[in-house]
């Protein structure tokens, strides 16, 4: 199909150059025989002035406009300008003499075959040439503009295909960390044996689903967000029984708000991860809120300073995806103080 297309526009452009040549072929029989009635003469000598016209008219639009021309070597360009006309001067005078001796056919009823004078004759073919340049500048600037933006967009497509190539290394690096500390839980609930064990697999299922499945999808609905949080907070509540403490405060006005997936589960699993316990307890407080225009997210956490520096490649991740998905749409911010870790974000729900 390719090369089907390409054939076809190798014919266009063909077609092209042969319909202007004729119409440059119509002018010299006008141009040369105005108030001629030699017409039969007229038209042959239009027709030897043809070959150096296209000769020189290519070469201008071939080899000069884009190797010296569009090149900036306009000195060298100027430089084979002059030596062209010099020697299409005595081409064109060549090919005058050819036509007047060749196309001799004059009666007393035919006398002036011609309504020009040879400098008005070589004039006009220099004017078909300069129109030639004029064509051809017009035709290579297309030629670069499309060029160019081919150029463009296929550095845009690589740029997009190396975005989404990080996009989903970053959700890979994300899900091993995620479902490693999980299953951590669940290993401890199968070794007590304890009755809570079959409600945690299956909310643990249905954190799977959602990795494996819903975290493939460039937007979620915010509900289903929150519910696998949800689902993730009960599975640790298992975990920590009465050593965790946890305040989880939504006020959401908006069921239609859709965010990236996995975007606001890793902050709460890099709280239960690198938090550190307070008189006995794990304290975790999360408040999320959606307004007309944006999200809100915050959470803190205990924590101790020597967990903050451990740092970890959840929120380190979770940095980057924003950068990559909402760009100047976002705000974060994270700090330290009294042993309270705090995380808090900020995202421009407009066009999403």
């Amino acid at each position: 199909m390719k090369k089907y297309f390409s054939l076809v526009k190798i014919l266009i452009n063909i077609l092209i150059h042969l319909l202007f040549w004729i119409g440059v072929y119509f002018f010299y029989t006008y141009f040369l025989g105005y108030g001629s009635s030699n017409i039969k003469y007229v038209n042959k000598f239009s027709f030897y002035l043809m070959p150096i016209t296209i000769v020189i008219g290519y070469y201008f639009y071939f080899y000069l406009i884009p190797n010296y021309l569009l090149s900036k070597k306009q000195y060298f360009f100027l430089l084979y300008t002059v030596y062209s006309l010099i020697i299409s001067f005595f081409l064109i005078l060549f090919s005058v003499f050819y036509g007047v001796i060749f196309s001799a056919s004059l009666t007393p009823e035919n006398s002036i075959p011609l309504t020009k004078s040879l400098p008005i004759i070589i004039l006009g073919v220099y004017f078909v040439i300069l129109i030639v340049i004029m064509l051809g500048l017009i035709a290579h600037h297309y030629k670069s503009t499309l060029k160019n933006e081919d150029l463009k967009n296929k550095f845009l497509e690589t740029q997009l295909q190396l975005k989404e190539q990080e996009l989903k290394f970053l959700k890979m690096q994300i899900h091993p960390h995620f479902l490693f500390n999980t299953l951590n839980t669940l290993y401890g609930f199968t070794l007590k044996k304890a009755d809570e064990a079959p409600d945690m697999i299956l909310k643990l299922s249905n954190l799977l689903d959602y990795i494996l499945y819903q975290v493939e999808k460039p937007k979620v609905l915010l509900s289903d967000e929150i519910q696998h949080i949800e689902d993730y907070v009960s599975l640790e509540k298992m975990r920590f029984q009465e050593r965790l403490i946890i305040d989880f405060q939504k006020e959401t006005y908006n069921n239609h708000v859709q965010i990236s997936p996995m975007l606001l589960l890793p902050f709460v699993e890099n709280a239960f991860k690198h938090g550190s316990q307070k008189n006995g307890a794990l304290e975790i407080s999360i408040f999320l809120k959606t307004t007309n225009s944006e999200l809100i997210f915050d959470i803190y956490n205990t924590a101790k300073n020597e967990n903050i520096k451990k740092g970890g490649i959840g929120l380190e991740n979770i940095k980057k995806r924003l950068n990559m998905v909402y760009k100047d749409k976002f705000d974060l911010s994270t700090s330290f103080s009294n042993n309270l870790f705090t995380a808090q974000l900020k995202i421009l729900l407009k066009n999403e």
